[in-house]
């Protein structure tokens, strides 16, 4: 028992909650300096929206950013966003066709298909089609385009180094969150949203690196942007009574319905985009066609919408407002989307929640000013993108309002349970599986990682010893309850592990050999040939206190499928074998843990028996 004690004790020290290295602080440093970098991209693209906005709508060389909806152009307006359409066609089809969309979902793709590696135009492309997208009047956001941009710059630097696979990942994704901080002020709210969107992983390895990115850029924005919040609202009230709750349930349940809606519509103008017999480079240009109509009909749909978000917060806007947000502004960010143009979809988002919100605040308990449009943001933010703390977060941090939390976190979770149910797939996931991928949103601890060798080996098992006479080798083998095993441990006379031999070459062996074994039969002076020659010396083993996972890291390396079982102490102990078949009932046992249902506890009443 002592022997035993000691055993687990030795195996136990080698394990920890965590597998992170030291070379985390290699990483974490070039996360640092990427986390600067990505702040000067974002302050660089929002100047490029401004720009390019000045241009075509006010013909003046400035970088300021300005709403469209003020332009003096007339109709000739209306051609303005055909005219950016075309440029971003062109752009990708003779840049990068990695430009056209929201920018999540190629970050996405560049993680978990092409290695974390994004190409240097791509970086430079990248920014300046989203900026003339959305400085020709695109109804999109600044953020989906600075998280591929920063993802871009974390990926060319983690290029320019020696770094693994997964390292590549961490630095693209501590870009991607670096300028999501940036623009918007929103440090916590940008780990969270590579946690949940980006990394797929809940590793320090990789989010100290990214966290620190999004420190970095939060601090620097200070200096370069300003300080937040970036949309203040009045403050509210810190307790809501039970009528407000409800009225956050019923935010949830109908945000998580538009949000449904709203995938729906950007994906059915993708496959009605797609079914039109021209090039994809001039699909743009029709989208344009769809976002000047709107502009004329509602001219502040046009943009990025930042004053109108803020709007939507601080006063009561009139009906005309909210219809055109939740009529004109979906309608052609639904269009334009699917068209394949450059923008994001985050501030389009809170501009659509925002009006269901004021939609329906007159009908819901007077919680204040801008509360119900702020409640629908996140909950409509959480229940299409599918990530309900950073839809939480997000919107705490773009107002600094904490007293929001509870009926956030109420609005989002019930959005968020909504569409999970009712979608398959999030507006961003749905993109990755349209281009023939895969991917999960579930996170949860590893059975293998839980499970140790011991639990699942095999002790009933044969021997062979190595100075066993042919005969007494070919009875013992033939044995009915050791006809499932295939590989053999062979041992010396004091039951020590020399070495291992299959079944088949066992078996070879054995053939070859038949003649022998009938003269070990006769002759018991001990001339019989013996297994060594066939014998592997120095086997693969596994250890009894090492969890599954580390053993099929071992299989996959060495392409083998079953290893003898050692005592840790002492390699030459053998305890039993362990094969991929033994691993498949960890899987088993999960599985049994998700299905089978059972009454666990009864309740029974005092009384007699019947």
């Amino acid at each position: 028992m002592e022997r035993k004690r000691d055993t687990h004790k030795i195996h136990n020290e080698k394990l920890g909650d965590f597998t992170t290295t030291p070379r985390v602080l290699w990483v974490s440093t070039l996360a640092i300096g990427i986390g600067v970098i990505s702040s000067y991209v974002a302050l660089g693209l929002l100047r490029l929206i401004g720009l390019f906005t000045n241009l075509f709508y006010y013909q003046r060389w400035r970088t300021d950013l300005v709403s469209p909806a003020n332009h003096h152009l007339g109709i000739w307006g209306a051609l303005v966003p055909v005219g950016g359409a075309l440029i971003i066609g062109l752009m990708a089809r003779y840049g990068s066709e990695r430009i056209r969309g929201h920018g999540i979902p190629e970050a996405i793709e560049a993680i978990l298909m092409k290695g974390s590696r994004v190409q240097p135009r791509v970086a430079i492309l990248k920014p300046l089609s989203s900026a003339i997208s959305i400085g020709s009047g695109g109804p999109f956001g600044a953020e989906g385009p600075i998280i591929m941009t920063g993802g871009a710059f974390g990926s060319i630097v983690a290029q320019l180094f020696h770094l693994t696979s997964s390292e590549r990942k961490t630095l693209l994704v501590a870009g991607a969150a670096a300028g999501m901080a940036a623009t918007f002020a929103a440090p916590l709210a940008s780990v969270l949203l590579a946690v949940e969107l980006l990394l797929f992983e809940w590793k320090p390895r990789s989010f100290i690196p990214t966290a620190l990115a999004s420190v970095t850029a939060g601090a620097a924005r200070r200096y370069l942007l300003g300080v937040g919040p970036l949309f203040p609202v009045p403050a509210h009230p810190l307790y809501i009574g039970p009528e407000g709750l409800l009225g956050c349930l019923l935010v949830g349940v109908l945000a998580g319905g538009f949000s449904a809606l709203l995938t729906g519509a950007v994906y059915a103008s993708e496959d009605a985009f797609a079914k039109l017999p021209i090039h994809w480079m001039w699909w743009p240009m029709i989208g344009g066609v769809a976002i000047g109509l709107g502009g004329l009909i509602f001219p502040e749909a046009l943009g990025v919408g930042y004053d109108t978000i803020g709007d939507l917060l601080q006063h009561q806007l009139p009906v005309r407002m909210i219809a055109g947000i939740l009529l004109v502004k979906s309608a052609i960010w639904a269009i334009s989307l699917g068209s394949g143009t450059s923008g994001g979809v985050l501030a389009p988002l809170l501009m659509m929640g925002g009006a269901l919100g004021a939609v329906l605040a007159p009908v819901l308990p007077s919680e204040g000013v801008g509360f119900w449009p702020l409640v629908a943001m996140g909950a409509i933010l959480g229940g299409t993108m599918r990530s309900p703390f950073t839809g939480v977060v997000f919107m705490i941090e773009l107002t600094h309002d904490v007293n929001m939390m509870l009926p956030l976190l109420t609005a989002v979770l019930v959005a968020h349970a909504f569409t999970v149910l009712v979608l398959r797939r999030s507006i961003l996931t749905e993109k990755i599986s349209r281009r023939g991928y895969h991917l999960t949103r579930e996170y949860s601890s590893d059975p293998l990682e839980i499970l140790f060798v011991r639990e699942v080996m095999r002790t009933n098992v044969i021997a062979v010893p190595e100075d066993l006479q042919i005969a007494g080798l070919a009875r013992r083998i033939s044995k009915r309850h050791h006809r499932g095993q295939i590989l053999y441990p062979v041992v010396d006379k004091d039951l020590r592990l020399t070495g291992v031999i299959t079944g088949h070459h066992l078996k070879e062996f054995l053939d070859s050999h038949q003649g022998d074994s009938h003269q070990g039969d006769s002759h018991q002076d001990g001339s019989a040939a013996q297994v060594i020659p066939v014998v592997a010396r120095n086997p693969v083993v596994a250890y009894p206190d090492e969890p599954l996972r580390a053993v099929v890291y071992r299989m996959a390396e060495t392409g083998k499928t079953r290893f003898p079982v050692v005592d840790p102490a002492d390699s030459h102990r053998l305890l039993g074998l362990i094969s991929l078949n033994d691993l498949l009932h960890a899987r088993v046992r999960a599985l049994d843990e998700e299905r089978k249902r059972e009454r666990v506890l009864r309740i029974r009443f005092p009384g007699p028996e019947v």
